[in-house]
């Protein structure tokens, strides 16, 4: 048994507990004072971002220390929204790399100090040879440092108050640089006009790429395949045969009409309903009218939808099967919850 905790162990506790919230709070209000200090240089920066990116050209971030660790997040960011986009070592670049950065490239420059020296003088470098670079450090707007002053734009998080106690270790300034990288990512990519689409052509893989699939990929049970459509004037009993023709069947049946077009859904609870509800008549009651007892209009989902959309409808309403249907409402399979949970989008 784990020891008991005493009154020094939980004052101890307590403390640490406050220290940790103290740090959160303060890279909170690290990352809200970002928003009050944007200008109009915040659009000219999307502007020279998204003007590289159209133009055939890569968005290159640039950092030292932490900075640098910052930029390679905000670096993938980027890529992963349509920019392309790579993280630069200043040193690197001072020997040998700057041959990968062409006019046509914008470079993304971090030094929260804005007097880095290597990121300076990478800076006075990219200034002579015409090459874009916005610059985000912190400090005032009207006190700008050498790497500001190099800089075709300037973005300031403004005089941020570090988490750590000794005021030493980037804390809140790299959260707020974070923050406002990950911002100019998403507005760049918005520029763009990246969809969905586009971005599960970067992330095919993993959770991100499951659920921006079309679900039509991942339909088991498709009409003509292996899913026959019921039409609804037949009986119960009949309907449930016509639906066992193909074997192996999903937790539901579809209705169509005359015209193809779906008008219903019956499962296997609303079978397990209708039989409990039979008062020992169960023949009479397989000898209804299927379109009686069938769900009219049920939720459905439409052939271009994604599994994201899919996953969506069944946490909210609980629906364990899906029929989906093309634009004039003909079914065009139906998905099973089970589908979703082999996938591991939802959970059983």
């Amino acid at each position: 048994m784990p020891a008991k905790a005493t009154p020094d162990t939980t004052t101890n506790h307590q403390q640490e507990r406050e220290y940790v919230l103290a740090t959160l709070r303060a890279e909170a209000d690290a990352v809200a004072r970002v928003a009050e200090l944007l200008g109009p240089e915040l659009h000219e920066a999307i502007d020279l971002m998204a003007r590289s990116v159209e133009v055939g050209g890569t968005v290159f971030v640039a950092g030292i220390g932490k900075s640098g660790l910052i930029g390679k997040k905000i670096a993938a960011t980027l890529a992963s929204l349509g920019a392309p986009s790579h993280d630069i070592h200043p040193v690197d670049a001072m020997h040998g790399d700057l041959g990968r950065i062409r006019r046509v490239d914008c470079v993304l420059a971090l030094s929260y100090s804005g007097e880095t020296e290597e990121v300076v003088a990478l800076a006075s470098v990219l200034r002579q040879d015409g090459v874009p670079v916005v610059a985000l450090t912190g400090g005032a707007k009207d006190k700008p440092n050498a790497l500001a002053k190099l800089a075709s734009v300037h973005l300031t998080v403004g005089a941020v108050e570090e988490a750590c106690p000794l005021t030493m270790a980037p804390t809140s300034s790299t959260t707020a640089t974070l923050a406002l990288g990950d911002a100019l990512a998403l507005a760049v990519s918005r520029r763009l006009s990246q969809r969905a689409e586009d971005f599960h052509k970067r992330h095919p893989g993993g959770g991100l790429g499951g659920l921006l699939r079309p679900v039509t990929d991942i339909l088991r049970f498709v009409v003509g395949r292996n899913l026959p459509v019921v039409p609804d004037t037949l009986s119960v009993d009949d309907a449930l045969r016509r639906s066992s023709e193909l074997g192996r069947r999903p937790g539901a049946m579809i209705l169509v009409d005359d015209a193809g077009v779906m008008t219903g859904l019956f499962t296997d609870g609303d079978l397990r309903r209708l039989v409990l509800a039979s008062v020992g008549d169960v023949e009479a009651a397989m000898q209804r009218p299927i379109a009686d007892v069938m769900t009219r209009s049920p939720r459905t989902l439409t052939g271009d939808a994604l599994v994201r959309d899919a996953a969506r409808l069944f946490r909210e309403h609980r629906q364990d099967e899906i029929p989906v249907v093309d634009a004039q409402g003909k079914p065009l399979g139906v998905l099973d919850v089970q589908d979703l949970i082999a996938m591991r989008i939802v959970r059983d």
